[in-house]
């Protein structure tokens, strides 16, 4: 049982700056996310995209945002569970609660934090054939450690950043071989993954193949071939011991939508004041929430977290009186 003053649910910006503000009334924070690594849409959709309206930075990119913020929260030593999504939630006779993820890692905090985003980000799965049937049996759709295909010939399809900067990764001394498929000639990635991917492909350290798609798998038990339409070619038969299909994630408040809190089309409602919900001891921040007025940005996400740890502190420490004190006079002291 992962015990911690603060659950949040949501490793994004609002769920990362949480932590440092929660951090600086002395209260632990442990985040839980579906997706692999920390960072959210930042890291996983966008991560090389510039953002403009982030306090104090003309132009940052998404990725280097969440760095930053990983940064910022080091000195107050958070928890992660990574690559698992919180489904069930119970409440108990002390008032806390205890989430536990699709994996079963269970959590128990008195205060949860719902900085989900747009939600559990859910990957788009191809039309193929029996696909489910190899589910972690050599279909993935997400990586979460790039050890895993270590040795390993592997399949990747689409034509975004993700499976541009996968590919390059593991062919670069990771996999023994490394095919990326894409449908098109062109890719929707930045121009400098782009680049890399195809001067790789000259150099012949990976296997590029455009104007092509995944249309059948097939194994005993476990995947050992991808069969692959070609537009000129024909249909191809490639051995491999890994597909892995990157076309990108769809939001959806999954799981938290039975948790018995007021929704109003897929966000949650909450008060201003503190941005709590109708179930005590649970709060919405960042673009998971909805109240008259309500802006989608990470800087509105920031306030919200803010405003939410200082009720999070007077309930958890009823007796106690919280006095605001700035970091340019007390610095930042962490755990």
């Amino acid at each position: 049982m992962i015990q911690t003053d603060i659950l949040i649910i949501g490793a994004g910006p609002t769920g990362l700056f949480t932590v440092f503000e929660a951090g600086l009334l002395k209260l632990k924070c442990h985040l839980i996310d579906s997706l692999p690594q920390a960072g959210g849409q930042c890291s996983e959709i966008y991560p090389k995209k510039p953002i403009y309206d982030i306090p104090a930075y003309p132009e940052i990119l998404a990725g280097d945002l969440t760095d930053r913020l990983m940064d910022q929260i080091e000195p107050f030593k958070p928890g992660f569970t990574l690559g698992e999504s919180a489904e069930t939630i119970e409440k108990q006779e002390d008032g806390s609660f205890i989430v536990t993820t699709n994996r079963g890692t269970k959590h128990q905090a008195p205060i949860i934090a719902i900085a989900g985003g747009l939600g559990v980000f859910e990957p788009r799965k191809p039309p193929v054939e029996n696909l489910s049937n190899f589910e972690d049996k050599g279909v993935e759709y997400i990586i979460k450690d790039p050890e895993f295909y270590r040795g390993k010939d592997v399949v990747i399809s689409g034509g975004g950043d993700s499976a541009l900067d996968w590919a390059y990764f593991l062919a670069n001394g990771v996999a023994n071989k490394v095919s990326l498929v894409h449908r098109r000639n062109s890719f929707r990635g930045h121009l400098d993954s782009v680049q890399k991917v195809m001067d790789m492909a000259d150099d012949g350290k990976l296997n590029l193949i455009t104007e092509a798609e995944v249309i059948g798998v097939s194994g005993n038990g476990a995947l050992n071939e991808v069969l692959i339409k070609h537009k000129t070619q024909g249909e191809i038969k490639m051995p491999t011991n890994h597909w892995v299909p990157l076309f990108g994630l769809s939001p959806k408040l999954g799981p938290i939508a039975n948790w018995g809190l007021n929704i109003s089309k897929n966000s949650i409602e909450v008060d201003t004041f503190d941005y709590s919900t109708n179930v005590d001891g649970i709060y919405a921040i960042g673009d998971v929430n909805t109240y008259p007025g309500k802006l989608k940005l990470i800087l509105c996400g920031f306030h919200e977290a803010t405003l939410m740890v200082q009720s999070a502190f007077a309930k958890i420490h009823p007796d106690k009186k919280n006095v605001l004190k700035y970091t340019t006079v007390n610095g930042v002291n962490g755990f």
